[in-house]
């Protein structure tokens, strides 16, 4: 038997095991534990396979050319950094990753640390990356009438309504007399709410208060006592701005 039918049987075992103690020792009706059973043995089989698991059959990643001036990267991290991944059904937990905002692409490193590969983005449903917890949108799926498009958002606040900010970057060039053509990486950010199921551009205090016109006036009331600024500090402002819709609104 080969090795990865040999790990195969083994986690089915471990999770049969991990079920039946689940089963005795909660409640009945209570599938939490026997989920997190299943959680554990399939984190076991990934471990075990290592570089055989299925988050490393996406395209091999090549970093950009280095004349480029910045970087390409979420927060300019252009390192691996530990994160987890949500792939296919199965969660990856402390995987080293890259999050390419040029590409819209989340990059795994191999076990190895020699190659690297761009997780499939139609089998990524979230990922957590320093600090921040994105998910993965089909534009395709979602309710008519919206502004955003396929691709990774990252969720700021997910409670009645939801903010989502979306990073992106691209390659400019500019032109001077003393460097010639240069390239260089510029950033921009862009925010959403999501309100009866429909996204919507929030990119300023305007738009956000036609958003949540139904209560319009007590959002003006509390932006002013608030002193929020959507311009310095967008990702707060929106957070604290559509929990405080949702309080008004329960």
């Amino acid at each position: 038997m080969n090795k990865p039918i040999y790990l195969f049987s083994a986690v089915l075992l471990l999770c049969a095991f991990f079920a039946r103690n689940a089963r005795a020792q909660t409640a009945p009706g209570d599938s939490s534990s026997q989920q997190n059973a299943l959680n554990n043995a399939v984190t076991l089989y990934n471990t075990s396979i290592g570089i055989q698991a299925p988050i490393y059959t996406g395209p091999e990643y090549y970093f950009y050319d280095p004349h480029i001036k910045g970087n390409a990267y979420y927060l300019d991290i252009n390192g691996f950094t530990k994160g987890s991944v949500y792939y296919d059904g199965t969660l990856y937990n402390n995987m080293s990753m890259l999050y390419d905002i040029n590409n819209d692409d989340l990059v795994v490193l191999y076990p190895s640390r020699v190659s690297k590969f761009i997780a499939i983005k139609e089998r990524v449903k979230s990922f957590d990356f320093l600090g921040g917890h994105f998910i993965n949108l089909n534009a395709d799926t979602l309710a008519a009438g919206g502004d955003v498009k396929s691709g990774y958002y990252r969720q700021l606040y997910n409670g009645k309504s939801e903010v989502l900010g979306k990073y992106s970057k691209t390659i400019q060039t500019t032109t001077s007399n003393t460097n010639g053509v240069e390239n260089y990486f510029s950033f921009s950010k862009d925010f959403y709410i999501k309100k009866n199921n429909v996204y919507h551009s929030a990119g300023s205090k305007g738009a956000v208060l036609d958003i949540f016109k139904d209560r319009k006036k007590e959002i003006r009331k509390f932006i002013s006592a608030n002193d929020l600024d959507f311009h310095a500090n967008p990702e707060e402002s929106l957070v604290k701005v559509a929990t405080y819709y949702d309080h008004l609104s329960n």
